[in-house]
């Protein structure tokens, strides 16, 4: 039971769920990418906007958990159309070999959700040796976002309808390291901080999706990116904080949500009529809500631009 739940301005709240939200909306014709949607917010996520008439395309690290999500899927709505394919976001050589395969499919691409995510780890370098947290959760999807522009503008220009980018951040942006990102030290294990590393990158999909949102609006792009917070969520995200993870468990059902109540801002950023033509948000519970000074820098938003492009070269 979410504790929670005033109504906002979109006349949804904290307690809404992702069916809730996506209500009577028909999202037959569309396609999307759903990063992470083998488990948590991400599988309801993909169930719902399957439910509603999308063609979701999982990008999923563990293709037998995909392969049963699908299945699942599938099981309670036979006419879903839902596909899974191999991405591991921390691997830029994955990120590159899932676009090339998704490109060469000739699908069209009206929604890509970035949601994959790895919490609060132990310091770890990728397998393209960056810190771990900054990598899956950042950089991979920033790859990702990158290579799958041609296929959103050209289903945009095509179908005449808004294309959307969804990346889901977490409150956790207003705590990274005090300078907010560490360009110069990134990979410096010895002041590292979990959750601070953590913190790092969820303020970098704010300032991600800010800086598309800018360069979307000064082409003219018919497309949209925004990020949002999808609330603390009872999902193994905690397994690696010990105590904490034992607590979560425990007292989770009374102070926190469920997947359900987890992926509804997901959803009614990606589909809700609301917010047609809404760009450079920050979104919680189903409303907009504001991110930190530092999430709505742009001079921040540009460098972390320009640092992640010479990164994945």
């Amino acid at each position: 039971m979410w504790l929670f739940n005033r109504k906002g301005p979109s006349g949804f709240s904290s307690s809404s769920t992702a069916e809730e939200v996506t209500q009577g909306i028909d999202g037959t014709g569309l396609t999307a990418i759903v990063t992470g949607a083998s488990s948590g917010i991400g599988s309801e996520t993909a169930r719902v906007l399957a439910m509603r008439g999308v063609h979701v395309v999982m990008g999923v690290r563990n293709m037998a958990a995909g392969r049963d999500v699908k299945e699942a899927i599938v099981k309670e709505n036979p006419s879903a159309k839902v596909d899974a394919m191999e991405l591991d976001l921390s691997s830029l050589e994955s990120v590159r070999k899932f676009a090339s395969e998704y490109n060469s499919s000739g699908h069209p691409l009206n929604l890509l959700i970035n949601n994959a995510g790895i919490m609060a780890t132990p310091f770890k370098l990728s397998k393209d040796n960056i810190e771990l947290q900054f990598a899956t959760n950042h950089l991979g999807h920033f790859l990702l976002t990158n290579l799958m522009l041609d296929a959103m503008k050209k289903t945009a220009v095509k179908s005449k309808q808004q294309g959307r980018i969804v990346n889901v951040s977490s409150e956790a942006h207003r705590f990274p390291y005090s300078e907010g990102i560490r360009f110069d030290k990134i990979n410096d294990e010895s002041g590292y901080s979990s959750f601070a590393a953590y913190g790092q990158s969820k303020l970098a999909n704010v300032l991600h999706a800010n800086e598309l949102a800018r360069r979307f609006k000064e082409e003219g792009v018919d497309i949209t990116a925004n990020s949002l917070h999808p609330g603390a969520i009872v999902t193994n995200l905690f397994r690696h904080m010990g105590i904490i993870n034992g607590l979560v468990n425990k007292i989770g059902k009374l102070a926190l949500k469920d997947v359900h109540q987890g992926a509804a801002t997901t959803c009614y950023v990606a589909l809700h009529p609301q917010v047609n033509g809404v760009s450079g948000e920050y979104f919680k519970d189903s409303n907009i809500g504001q991110a930190t000074v530092k999430g709505r820098d742009p001079e921040l938003a540009k460098k972390l631009w320009d640092f992640s492009m010479n990164m994945v070269k």
